[in-house]
């Protein structure tokens, strides 16, 4: 079976980010944030929210503005933590940039600019962790399809 767009475009999506990471990074797809993150960072892309579709019924068609987010992590003293995020933001900023289309499977993405915190963490380093929104735009005839 056929995966249905909204699977293509995700695993398109994790295709295109994963080599562009810098060595070491773990990238997952829905995780929960291990217990350990790798000190050079941890990213995972979450399928996000595909929100209501605009609809035209001749033909019928579903365009969407599928909001997919990366959570950046990275697990590092206080003098190289800014600098590892900012790596993982420009990484993945460079994956993104490198094809907005996917293939032709989406009309284009854009990413929004993160809000970074910084978590603290009893015993350790703070985490400086983020969420970056980016927005897909697609079509498809069929909202399950």
């Amino acid at each position: 079976m056929v995966e249905s767009v909204s699977e293509q475009i995700m695993l398109a999506l994790f295709a295109q980010v994963e080599p562009v990471l810098p060595f070491g990074v773990k990238f997952e797809r829905n995780a929960t944030l291990p217990q350990r993150v790798p000190e050079v960072g941890w990213v995972c892309l979450r399928d996000g929210d595909p929100g209501p579709p605009e609809v035209t019924l001749s033909p019928l068609v579903y365009f969407y503005e599928h909001d997919v987010e990366f959570d950046l992590v990275v697990d590092l003293p206080e003098d190289q933590r800014d600098a590892a995020f900012d790596a993982l933001k420009q990484a993945l900023g460079l994956a993104l940039a490198d094809d907005r289309t996917l293939g032709g499977l989406c009309d284009w993405l854009e990413a929004s600019a993160p809000q970074p915190v910084d978590i603290p963490i009893e015993g350790g380093n703070s985490l400086k962790a983020a969420t970056v929104t980016v927005t897909v735009h697609y079509a498809t005839s069929d909202p399950l399809a």
